[in-house]
């Protein structure tokens, strides 16, 4: 049967264009039942069951779900709960929720692929018995919820058998189908009606049913609609952008706006507004007048704590009496509107109210850029002890806090597994098992190398190849050698492991592989970006097994002037797998001259003649700290923590990879100049280095940021004979001014912008670490088709679709960097568990009411509070803002001061381990030490300081990772 389907289209110039589409209509759509007797037939494995069992008060027999739009949107932790089964999704219902919200579409997705939860999909827009035409001045919404009554009503005729409830929360929706005779009530009706108590707990409230008796007083101003935000934008009256809450102070916000050279401050719980981080909302300027800047105070984390008081608590005085100077003023807005909530399910614990007859709590996040939240649930006592995960679903105006409901239940608190889990959900980590689609596409084993295979190769494998990797390391993606021509020259080959050959464009592992971007290295596990065949076995280059490569090979002068470059896919045999520190005894032995040795001789030779070019041209070399845990064999519980010591097959490796990367990067561009995927590092404005140079002239040093080489050559002139570490702590410190560096496609930037800024490069990409970076991937089927090795295809040669994966990438790289500090700082919880020492730090910022020292044994950055007993400042300390000094009695406490700190767990509150920081010395007389409780570093302080840069700049989370992070 056919039909049209008609819509109306504004033009450009403000006319109507009419469509008209064929629809075709179909009498033999399955019901995807068991119990039909109606003879539908369905090739889809999910079908409904013939007899479900019904536990519900409300609805005693047998019977299906039909839940209509909003029901599905709002409620999709219900549908995703074990328990809920039998469910029909209908096609109109899933295309509109495929337009309103994609990550709730893949969950939908995901749902409708289990086999035992037994949903169906119905495709009632092309059965001609459910099909409904839209009436003349019949909304679009009205004909769609008349559609979904249709369905109901034939599903309700054809199987006689099982009842079918239409669940909707729309009172029109449910009065129109109960008067149609049919079988319909709210979602929280039906929930409630289970014996399933615990799902009651996650039932979503949008529309504030929480909110009756909260609070009638109006806290906050009432958020502008989307039409007049739209109008107010266009005339220049507000600002759009995303709004980004400080990690030092949830009660600041810079928010990022398109066209502003500086970032637009937010401060205080009115201006805010009821913004949540990474939303994107409207702004309007403050008067300069009312213009504000960050506190110097650093919060606290009281989790007692009365946060009605906590804003006149939190914010400078100066900034509350508006006696901020004009000098230290930057542009301050307020939030008049929400443009999109990227509101997401936050880890965290749970707060019972001091009251136990009462069901409505506070949840508290573990990320404490988010405000707490007010849940409803029956389980308090059961899970004060637990980590959880919550939603939000609403934030009214006369409410403190945003109102969300009780998703899942994760692990009791402190355990390893379930600190893990949070971590990773948290950083928004995919590491659910790879699934059998992506399976699919693995080789079938036993794999083996053919004669064709061969033939399309370069032949290397009688080269004296060697990789050279962190202990323990088994997704090895490079490989090196070097050998000296008879012109006296040497010839040097970068071999990359061929992942591209196994992974091809489009197909289910290529999508799963694109979605997570990077392998991410915790402490104690790694979470790959492609399956454990490939990552640790046929991609890596392991030593006496014949393995593909895409091969750089240059011919190298004995000065490291780069006469040639040849790229080629090959075939190698790697003779063998090193570590830094054995490639280092190798050619540090004088009695070993074998090839192999000669080959990293070379290599080590050409390499620092490589670095100190780069240098002389302007590359930084920045500090980060790294550590090594090492782990009882048996608990996996850190017993040892040790800093990672760097050696010259560090340095031999990173510039070679360097220069592979570097050289690629001109091969693509120069073929693809619109949709190369390449790397740049952005020149940090000047006002990011003000902390860098205010530091350094509290000793005396004058630090030019006018050029890179400028800076790095500051950097080299900073040293202070008795103290060591003050050339490394200026270092660190400039690394935290850096830009983060990022992936694009060439074709979205001009050239000038390419600039890698950390490496003093014009242009950059990532080829070398292909197991580990999807980027490295797009770089190897870009130089396949450059070298005739491979063929393209049309996502490659688009420049907007290369860029969309590039902010992809970005995200993804940003968060597992995250991620990687983290666990750091987990596993220094675990360690000082049952620990109390004195250590060495150092002051790496000097705050009005705290200290932020960096302990470089354990790479840990963390808080002295100087308060005394919750005040605000300090009875004994005295703070300089102009010269960033604490003073007490005859001790004055500078920035990169060294200072004695004793570290140990924090047992307070047993549902938050936090590490406390004590001064010890300088012994300041006359001053209350804070108890433990009051002095903290949590993981999310120092897992905020995620690294900017590459090369040696970059922080690498420890143990087992492959090194280079360019």
């Amino acid at each position: 049967m056919l039909t049209n389907k008609v819509f109306i289209k504004k033009t450009k110039m403000g006319g109507v264009m009419k469509i008209v589409r064929e629809h075709y209509l179909r009498d033999d759509i399955s019901c995807g039942s068991q119990a039909c007797t109606h003879n539908c037939e369905s090739d889809v494995k999910t079908l409904l069951e013939k007899g479900p069992i019904s536990d519900s008060k409300l609805v005693t027999q047998p019977h299906y779900l039909i839940p209509d739009t909003n029901v599905v949107l709002h409620q999709i932790d219900i549908l995703e709960d074990p328990s809920v089964k039998n469910v029909i999704i209908l096609q109109i219902v899933l295309d509109e929720i495929r337009h309103r919200s994609a990550p709730i579409y893949k969950r939908v997705k995901d749902i409708l692929a289990t086999s035992h939860k037994h949903f169906y999909t119905f495709c009632n827009e092309f059965n001609m018995h459910t099909y409904v035409e839209r009436q003349p001045g019949e909304t679009a919404n009205d004909r769609n919820d008349r559609a979904i009554r249709k369905a109901v009503a034939w599903y309700a005729d054809h199987l006689s058998d099982i009842e079918i409830v239409l669940l909707t929360n729309d009172a029109d929706n449910r009065k129109q189908a109960i008067a149609d005779g049919l079988k319909a009530h709210t979602i929280h009706e039906y929930v409630r009606s289970l014996s399933n108590l615990s799902l009651t707990d996650r039932l979503s409230n949008p529309l504030n049913q929480m909110n009756a008796d909260i609070n009638s007083r109006v806290l906050f101003a009432e958020h502008l609609g989307l039409a007049e935000i739209q109008k107010g934008i266009r005339a220049g009256r507000f600002l759009q952008g995303t709004l980004l809450i400080s990690r030092e102070n949830y009660l600041e916000a810079n928010v990022s706006v398109k066209d502003q050279e500086k970032m637009i401050f937010v401060q205080g719980l009115q201006n805010l507004n009821r913004a949540v981080n990474d939303d994107s909302v409207a702004l309007e300027m403050l008067p300069e007048s009312e213009w504000s800047c960050p506190s110097s105070m650093v919060l606290a984390e009281d989790e007692g704590k009365d946060e009605e008081d906590e804003e006149n608590r939190a914010l400078n005085e100066a900034v509350l009496n508006n006696k901020v100077p004009k000098e230290l003023r930057q542009p301050t807005a307020r939030v008049v509107g929400i443009i999109k909530r990227n509101w997401r399910q936050y880890c965290g614990i749970l707060q019972p109210s001091i009251i136990k007859e009462r069901t409505r709590h506070l949840f508290i996040p573990a990320e404490k850029r988010i405000p707490k939240i007010r849940i409803e649930t029956r389980q308090a006592e059961m899970l004060s002890s637990k980590r959880i995960i919550v939603a939000i679903d609403s934030w009214p105006r006369n409410s403190r806090y945003p109102l969300g409901h009780f998703v899942r239940c994760l692990g009791e608190i402190g355990d390893k597994d379930t600190e893990n889990e949070v971590l990773l959900l948290e950083h928004d980590i995919p590491h659910q098992n790879f699934s059998e689609a992506v399976l699919s596409f693995l080789p079938k084993m036993p794999w083996t190398i053919t004669e064709d295979d061969v033939k399309r190769r370069r032949d290397l494998r009688h080269l004296d190849i060697c990789s050279v990797d962190p202990p323990g390391c088994t997704d090895i993606d490079d490989a090196l050698h070097c050998r000296e021509l008879d012109n006296g020259n040497y010839e040097v080959g970068v071999h990359i492991a061929d992942v591209s050959h196994f992974i091809r464009p489009g197909n289910a592992l290529d999508q799963e592989a694109a979605n997570r971007g990077t392998t991410v290295y915790l402490t104690d596990k790694r979470i790959d970006m492609v399956p454990d065949l490939l990552s640790s076995n046929l991609c890596s280059l392991r030593s006496k097994v014949f393995r593909f490569a895409f091969s750089v090979i240059w011919e190298i002068t004995p000065t490291a002037d780069i006469v040639k470059a040849d790229f080629t896919k090959s075939i190698i045999d790697s003779k063998a797998s090193l570590t830094y520190a054995e490639a280092q005894l190798k050619i540090d032995d004088p009695n070993a001259h074998d090839n192999l040795t000669k080959s990293l001789r070379g290599l080590n030779k050409l390499a620092k003649i490589l670095k100190k070019k780069r240098m002389d041209n302007g590359a930084l070399s920045l500090a980060s700290t790294e550590v090594r845990f090492y782990v009882d064999s048996e608990t996996n519980d850190p017993i040892d923590v040790k800093t990672k010591e760097l050696m010259d097959t560090n340095s031999m490796v990173e510039e070679f990879m360097l220069l592979a990367n570097i050289s690629v990067a001109e091969k693509i561009l120069y073929e693809f100049p619109d949709n190369a995927l390449l790397r740049r590092h952005p020149a940090p404005p000047p006002s990011n280095f003000d902390p860098l140079i205010k530091a350094a002239q509290s000793k005396g040093f004058t630090i030019d940021v006018s050029s890179g080489k400028a800076l790095a050559d500051s950097l080299d002139k900073a040293v202070v004979p008795e103290n060591p570490y003050f050339n490394t702590m200026l270092r660190i410190m400039t690394t935290r001014c850096m830009m983060q560096a990022v992936y694009f496609s060439s074709g979205m930037l001009q050239p000038q912008d390419y600039l890698h800024y950390g490496l003093a490069t014009p242009i950059y990409t990532h080829f070398t670490s292909p197991i580990r970076r999807y980027s490295d991937i797009i770089a190897h089927r870009l130089l396949a088709v450059c070298i005739g090795a491979d063929a393209s295809y049309a996502e490659l040669l688009d420049k907007s679709k290369i860029q969309s994966l590039c902010n992809n990438l970005n995200y993804r790289h940003k968060m597992a960097q995250y991620a990687g500090r983290a666990s750091v700082n987990l596993h220094t919880h675990l360690f000082f568990k049952k620990r109390v020492q004195d250590e060495e730090g150092h002051v790496l910022f000097v705050r009005k009411n705290a200290l932020q020292v960096l302990i470089p044994k354990y790479g840990l950055e963390g808080t002295v509070f100087l308060n005394d007993e919750g005040q605000k400042s300090s009875s004994i300390f005295v703070y300089d803002e102009e010269n960033n000094t604490q003073t007490a009695g005859d001790v004055t406490i500078h920035v990169f001061d060294p200072l004695i700190v004793q570290l140990c767990i924090d047992r307070s509150n047993v549902q938050h381990m936090k590490l406390s920081l004590k001064l010890v010395k300088p012994m300041i007389s006359g001053f209350s030490v804070p108890s433990v409780g009051q002095s903290q570093a949590n993981a999310t302080d120092s897992s905020s300081k995620v690294p900017t840069a590459d090369s040696s700049m970059a922080a690498k989370p420890p143990q087992k990772k492959k090194k280079r992070t360019h």
